[in-house]
């Protein structure tokens, strides 16, 4: 997908022409795995909320929607053939099932966490469905844990879109969230990668190799 086409231009643009609707099918789309910045939608359509080109309610309903609909289409998809299509992207990279099974695992004790906080990272906000779909997850447990995530999120980047819009510009709040999404990202990576690193090094000097 051209960049041009997803610039926050003509995401601007869109909004202008189709309101609500491009607001909900942005993010819905971003959550189905689709790369559209449904971060970048939800703090236009908060912006132009602040300068009542658009219903603050309506706005937030249709960031909600879309991420708890969105969700859930990805928690399915995870669900019905995520596990067979993990281990045909775990032979290409020479990863043994037994190891997919213990990620698997380590993913579902830690899924309801993954799926609430992982609105707020890079890429996270994408995959933590599907994951939870492959994890196994029970449904009414994922449903809650989707809506409340996806309402928290959608109250937070509305919001703030709503207020700071009015002291800063659309570019710069964009950029901003942008690079603390990414940021966080890589804190959570390093939190657990780190460790890993730690505990195959013990593993290796208590066996001598």
């Amino acid at each position: 997908m051209s960049l041009d086409l997803i610039s926050l231009e003509n995401i601007q643009n869109f909004a202008h022409q189709y309101g609500y609707w491009a607001i909900f099918l942005g993010i819905l789309l971003e959550n189905l795995g689709i790369p559209l910045p449904g971060e970048t939608v939800t703090l236009v359509g908060g912006f132009l909320a602040g300068s009542h080109e658009l219903n603050y309610w309506l706005v937030l309903g249709d960031a909600v929607a879309g991420a708890a609909i969105g969700g859930t289409f990805g928690y399915w998809i995870g669900k019905l053939g995520g596990w067979s299509f993990l281990l045909q992207v775990g032979k290409v990279f020479r990863i043994s099932e037994e190891r997919l099974l213990n990620i698997k695992e380590q993913f579902s004790q830690n899924a309801a966490k993954a799926v609430f906080f992982g609105r707020f990272f890079a890429l996270l906000r994408i995959f933590a469905a599907p994951l939870a779909g492959i994890a196994e997850m029970p449904f009414n447990k994922f449903f809650f844990y989707n809506l409340v995530g996806a309402s928290t999120w959608a109250t937070v980047m509305v919001t703030l879109a709503f207020f700071a819009g009015r002291v800063v510009s659309l570019e710069q709040l964009v950029a901003w969230v942008s690079k603390f999404a990414i940021a966080a990202l890589l804190i959570l990576i390093a939190l657990i990668v780190v460790p890993l690193w730690l505990e195959s090094r013990q593993v290796k000097r208590a066996t001598g190799e």
